[in-house]
């Protein structure tokens, strides 16, 4: 549907407002003129049947048709105002004695079809505007008697007339004021409306691109009120540009801020699993002639290491972790406990460990155990001394359930918008806190899971994280 401009829509309104004032006006006009000319008919009228009735009073006793017949000859051309076009005198019943046009109204016929009955006049005018007349009946009174009755056809079409010459100079007046005025708008409302087409294209120019200050000639060009709207745009424009300019320096900002919280979130992932490594070392170097030893040892280190180059394959690839494709067993979970045993040490904690999985899970390990870990290591380092940790692993409604529980305070509110956050746009705390929380929420995002955090049944922080089995739409696997 084609877009109608405020130039056409104003004046559009204005006629139809016009219009309907003229014909309001002109229906009164009308309606005030004809009451008008029926009062004075009406007393035309009276005045001519009061001297008509008192001069046939002795006619109608006598029933005198000539007498009757010559009274309405004298009278048959009424006044400049009234023009009677038929006049009968009958009976009180309705016979005729006499009529002004006896050939079509002979005398002792009755009173012809056309003329109203006595109980439709009751004494007042009937008009009929299609046939021009109107038709009037008056008793013959003679001692307060009725002797007989007067019936006249009036020829109104001069009132008539009068009314069509009337209506139609209010229909040519109200026409050309409503044309003169819609024309007035129209124009008006064009001037008034060019300012408002210059800020519409310097709006339209900012959404397309920069936004431009309007320049000063149609400022000076424009009304008062205008003036101060463009001030007030020049005034936004100069403001946006300089938001743009901050925008992109604080883009730049951004970027190397990026960079250094990437930093320190790889040297913090990186430095997780170094604990449990350089444990095997030492393993290693105390025990190394025991085989059995030896060999835990050292799948520990090929696990460790894998771990931190899947991580950093996972950096490269905007953390889609998993580069090799391989899912997670029992025991890549496992090596967590090892993994943590310096903290969980240091801390005299205890850790209660409930791996419920018997076989592989269609999961991705490297991010898998990168969660779990951040969350062993959050839950380490917010137990007080000689607490105790709970770990659950178990599938359950189709996908994997992860629960760590410790006896610290609980999870700061802080702590709690970085992990569950599902937009990604909360930040760690700084300043190096924060970072593995961060991460793990990510990549728990990118594994299309959940994660709550409630209190456990010690007072302290429950973490409760499920993971989707179907990895459609989650992490891509990369080289």
């Amino acid at each position: 549907m084609p877009r109608v401009s405020l130039a056409i829509k104003v004046p559009a309104v204005a006629a139809v407002f016009l219009l309907a004032v003229s014909l309001f006006l002109s229906e009164r006009v009308l309606s005030r003129l004809a009451e008008i000319q029926t009062a004075h008919l009406v007393t035309l009228t009276r005045v001519y049947l009061d001297g008509l009735s008192t001069a046939l009073v002795d006619a109608v006793l006598r029933e005198d048709v000539w007498e009757v017949y010559a009274v309405l000859d004298r009278t048959r051309q009424g006044d400049g105002d009234l023009t009677a076009a038929e006049t009968i005198v009958t009976t009180p019943d309705g016979r005729v004695i006499a009529a002004g046009n006896p050939r079509r109204v002979p005398s002792a016929s009755m009173l012809p079809a056309d003329y109203p009955a006595a109980e439709t006049l009751s004494g007042e005018i009937v008009l009929r505007e299609p046939e021009a007349r109107a038709y009037v009946r008056r008793d013959v009174l003679y001692n307060g008697r009725a002797v007989g009755a007067i019936h006249a056809k009036l020829d109104i079409s001069s009132l008539l007339d009068e009314r069509r010459r009337v209506l139609w100079t209010l229909v040519l007046s109200n026409a050309v004021l409503t044309l003169i005025l819609v024309v007035t708008a129209w124009v008006t409302v064009r001037r008034m409306m060019r300012p408002v087409a210059v800020l519409a294209a310097h709006l339209e120019a900012g959404i397309a691109g920069e936004v431009t200050p309007i320049p000063s000639p149609a400022v000076a060009r424009a009304g008062h009120e205008f003036r101060r709207l463009f001030a007030a745009f020049n005034t936004l424009a100069l403001s946006c540009r300089e938001r743009e300019d901050l925008i992109r320096r604080l883009a730049d900002e951004e970027r190397l801020a990026s960079l250094g919280r990437l930093a320190s979130g790889l040297a913090h992932e990186i430095n997780n699993p170094l604990g449990g490594l350089f444990n095997a070392v030492d393993t290693l170097k105390r025990h190394g002639e025991r085989p059995l030893a030896r060999a835990t040892a050292l799948d520990l280190i090929d696990r460790g290491l894998r771990g931190i180059r899947d991580m950093v394959r996972t950096t490269l690839a905007t953390y889609r972790a998993d580069g090799d494709g391989r899912t997670v067993d029992v025991q890549d979970l496992d090596d967590l406990k090892i993994l943590a045993g310096p903290e969980l040490l240091r801390n005299d904690l205890v850790l209660i460990w409930r791996n419920g999985l018997t076989g592989p899970v269609d999961l991705p390990a490297s991010p898998l155990r990168q969660i779990l870990l951040n969350l062993l290591l959050n839950a380490c380092n917010a137990s007080p001394q000689g607490g105790t940790i709970e770990v659950r692993i178990a599938e359950a409604d189709g996908g994997l359930r992860l629960e760590v529980a410790d006896d610290g305070p609980g999870m700061p509110a802080r702590a709690v918008a970085v992990l569950v956050d599902t937009t990604g746009s909360v930040t760690p705390f700084g300043r190096g806190h924060g970072l593995g929380l961060w991460m793990t929420g990510r990549l728990i995002r990118d594994l299309r899971g959940t994660v709550e955090v409630s209190r456990s049944p010690s007072g302290g922080a429950l973490v409760t994280v499920a993971l989707p089995l179907d990895r459609e739409g989650g992490i891509a696997r990369v080289a």
